[in-house]
């Protein structure tokens, strides 16, 4: 890792400080709350930085309007637009109503229908087009060579970045005894930002502070653009991480990311939806999948740390739709919650005898789905699938066990 005290290529100590007065004017200072469980299973401070419950439901709002704010009259009077599936398309629309000017946000034709009604609420016209981000992209970039409407990118912009590291000052002010800093990467604003900010900071206090990047393992290249040392492209395979599911990092971004980010490491689909359940069981928090990724990665063990870590919770804006799939995934995913696929002789009472095996190793049954249609099953046979409530892997096994010493072939669902 090179020397902190280097010029990076972004913002300076003084242009976050600056940024910060400006996003003042509409950011919360959004909480800092210790986790009991997680510091327990980690043993050193756990500290969760809120940015879940920021105006518009994450950290986007503070990069869009330091953004929008640093516009000429004359290029206000042209109106903005951007291009996005959610929170950049909220984060847009509430900083361009806030500071009186036209927004324009081009979404996909598939975007969740609360992303799609929260953006309109703030104000934005909002016109679908595409069924992937890279043609709605496409479509805003027209919309700014006819109208003269000003792009707001994402994540790659020096004023972006320095509206994203304002979080990186809060995070030090409200845990100043932190020594490691653990933020989800998607593009790369949030992180160069944060990790920018508190590594200048730093280098003020006379201290050490790591910070370590998280992607989804189904979307992450800058682990391959950090080994390679130039921003590289990478399939990107459908992920509940939606919001940092990015082919390739930002040209700013990547240039402090590889100089400000000591690690960047990954989770896996389940790990993040472990890491929702906990946030919402345990700390009573409503998180996006994209937004827990840094949770997950302390879970996983993927980043360890000897003194007290902070993890970014980055937004909260998750469908209920999503959010239920998701949960159940997360039980499933944890041990407590497991769906059997069973074959039965067609006579009566087999499926009372299954439901006193369960009762016996004390499995609460919550669905039981019966059919006597099936490839897979003979002419004598009926088939059930049955869900239930178990405690953990090792009461999940012993419901297993105890059907297949009764006769049965029990086979596990994966969904």
């Amino acid at each position: 890792m090179s020397d902190v005290t280097q010029v990076f290529q972004g913002p300076s100590l003084a242009d976050f400080e600056r940024a910060r007065r400006t996003v003042g004017a509409v950011a919360r200072r959004t909480p800092m709350e210790s986790s009991h469980f997680l510091a327990s299973e980690l043993g050193v401070p756990v500290y969760l930085k809120c940015e879940n419950l920021q105006r518009t439901g994450s950290y986007k709002l503070r990069g869009a309007f330091n953004r929008i704010s640093a516009l000429s009259d004359a290029e206000r009077s042209r109106g903005v637009v951007a291009a996005s599936a959610g929170n950049h398309a909220q984060g847009v629309a509430y900083a361009a109503r806030q500071l009186g000017i036209r927004a324009t946000i081009f979404m996909p034709v598939g975007v969740a229908l609360p992303k799609l009604e929260a953006t309109r609420a703030y104000g934005a016209e909002v016109v679908l087009h595409g069924d992937s981000v890279g043609e709605t992209l496409a479509a805003a970039a027209a919309f700014a060579d006819e109208t003269g409407a000003v792009i707001i990118p994402p994540f790659d912009h020096f004023d972006v970045i320095a509206g994203q590291g304002t979080l990186g000052l809060e995070i030090l002010e409200q845990a100043p005894d932190a020594t490691t800093v653990v933020v989800p990467i998607g593009g790369g604003g949030l992180a160069a930002g944060i990790a920018s900010a508190v590594k200048q900071r730093a280098v003020e206090l006379g201290r050490t502070i790591r910070v370590v990047g998280v992607q989804a393992a189904n979307a992450a290249p800058y682990v391959a653009s950090m080994a390679a040392g130039t921003p590289q492209e990478v399939p990107v395979v459908p992920t509940i991480a939606d919001g940092i599911a990015v082919y390739r990092p930002g040209e700013l971004n990547f240039e402090i990311i590889r100089e400000a980010v000591d690690e960047v490491v990954t989770v896996a689909e389940d790990d993040i939806a472990r890491a929702l359940l906990v946030l919402l069981e345990r700390a009573k928090l409503v998180v996006e999948p994209a937004g827990a990724v840094s949770v997950a990665a302390l879970m996983t063990g993927a980043v360890r740390s000897d003194g007290p870590v902070v993890a970014l919770l980055s937004g909260g804006n998750i469908d209920p739709l999503l959010m239920q799939r998701v949960i159940a995934h997360g039980l499933a995913a944890s041990g407590r919650y497991l769906t059997l696929s069973i074959g039965l002789p067609d006579r009566p009472g087999q499926l009372a005898r299954i439901a006193e095996i369960l009762a016996a190793v004390n499995a609460n049954v919550v669905e039981v789905l019966h059919t006597r249609h099936g490839s897979a099953l003979q002419i004598s046979e009926v088939g059930i699938d049955v869900s239930v409530e178990t405690r953990g892997p090792e009461h999940r096994a012993e419901v297993v066990d105890a059907l297949r010493r009764a006769g049965y072939d029990p086979r596990v669902r994966a969904d």
